[in-house]
């Protein structure tokens, strides 16, 4: 047994995050274990109007590159896909992306909501949600899907939080997993890799 209670079944980690949430994705991907097995599908809030930098900024720190998934990409083992600017990102039954501009969802296009919602969807109880520092509710409603589904959620501790509205609205909705800080997560991640490797 160990102390997450952690297995080998899961299919994909969904990343949702915010205003003050950069480092901590920073932090995580830097310290992501070398050959990670499984995919992690991050949505996060950023400048519309800014299409490049972002995921070049996260890449050179990630150990894995980071990439903007186009519409009908397949997703991949081990893969870091980022949602692009002003695009909703979902995920689709064959395991596969889905990009589109349909109109913003809590002020946001990429909302954290569609994407760990479809997630839910499609990898039920196989999948782990991750949703960190933020200033608004969106996300929410995606942990309390994914947790209704089955699947594993962890929020950053908002006492660690920039801006905690975004942990504490999921922490709200539903009942979390684990509170977590960004330091307790890479080490959830790192222990997850093992159960790969065993």
């Amino acid at each position: 047994m160990n102390k997450y209670n952690l297995n080998n079944s899961y299919k994909a980690v969904v990343i949702g995050g915010s205003a003050g949430s950069f480092q901590g994705v920073v932090k995580i991907l830097s310290q992501l274990p070398k050959g990670f097995p499984l995919p992690i599908i991050m949505c996060l809030h950023r400048l519309k109007h800014v299409r490049h930098g972002f995921v070049e900024a996260l890449s050179l720190k990630s150990v894995v590159q980071v990439t903007e998934p186009y519409d009908k990409e397949p997703i991949k083992k081990g893969g870091v896909y980022l949602a692009p600017a002003n695009y909703h990102l979902s995920v689709e039954l064959g395991n596969y992306f889905a990009l589109s501009t349909e109109e913003m969802i809590n002020n946001s296009r990429p909302a954290i909501d569609i994407t760990l919602g479809t997630c839910a969807y499609v990898f039920k109880d196989k999948l782990i949600g991750i949703l960190l520092s933020g200033a608004n509710k969106d996300g929410a409603l995606g942990m309390k899907q994914i947790k209704d589904r089955g699947g594993l959620t962890i929020v950053q501790d908002p006492s660690e939080c920039m801006i905690d509205t975004m942990p504490k609205s999921a922490m709200a909705l539903t009942k979390i997993d684990y509170v977590l800080k960004i330091d307790q997560i890479v080490d959830f991640l790192k222990e997850l890799n093992k159960h790969y490797r065993t």
